[in-house]
């Protein structure tokens, strides 16, 4: 039985992660590369032009008008459900992971590793099933084991705000990044401490430091 031709993404703003993730991906037969794109802007403008299979892209990509990271992959989520995603980050951070987890997204390479886990990923989001790298693998077993049960309960929104504000953003800063009103990140960000147990900020900054 030949396989289908698997349509691929590729996003990055680095030019050098663009050009390995292709490299990693040439001579696959049942895989094609059909778009390479530099910022989420040429991304929504490939996908409103031409059909892909599974979306390989950077969790961060500054600079982005209609916004990156968990606010980027819940709009792709609700825009193009069937959209196989491999989300890649540099970000050591189990938040984000849930966060991605939250929204549906179970393929998550870790930077740091080896990019000879792109193929597996993209076969996983092809085939709807899971995929991590090792490190990612790591941070998803740290985090189960060292964290309440309460904590693994936030909604996409809701673990993407504290995300913001254990950053350093203000919740001024992360109304006007994911472009959601004042109160209702204030909201939020309300509804993820009551669940954490956090009563103050400097509790929730405690509770997420690295």
């Amino acid at each position: 039985m030949v396989m289908a031709e698997i349509k691929v993404f590729l996003v990055d703003d680095h030019p050098s992660v663009l050009s390995g993730l292709e490299h990693a991906l040439q001579g696959q037969r049942s895989i094609r590369v059909a778009g390479r794109a530099n910022s989420a802007t040429a991304l929504w403008d490939m996908l409103a032009n031409q059909p892909c299979d599974v979306l390989v892209s950077d969790y961060s990509m500054p600079g982005c008008e209609s916004g990156d990271g968990t606010a980027m992959f819940e709009r792709l989520r609700r825009l193009y459900p069937e959209l196989g995603i491999v989300v890649l980050t540099m970000m050591d951070n189990a938040l984000v992971v849930r966060s991605l987890r939250g929204l549906g997204i179970h393929c998550i390479l870790s930077k740091s590793d080896a990019i000879e886990h792109l193929l597996p990923a993209v076969y996983g989001a092809m085939a709807k099933t899971a995929y991590f790298s090792p490190a990612v693998e790591r941070l998803l077993e740290a985090d189960h084991l060292a964290q309440p049960a309460a904590k693994r309960d936030l909604t996409a929104r809701e673990a993407e705000v504290v995300r913001l504000f254990v950053a350093g953003l203000t919740v001024n800063d992360i109304a006007a990044k994911l472009k959601r009103s004042k109160q209702t990140i204030s909201t939020q960000k309300a509804s993820a401490m009551r669940k954490l147990g956090a009563e103050r900020d400097a509790d929730l900054l405690l509770l997420f430091k690295s």
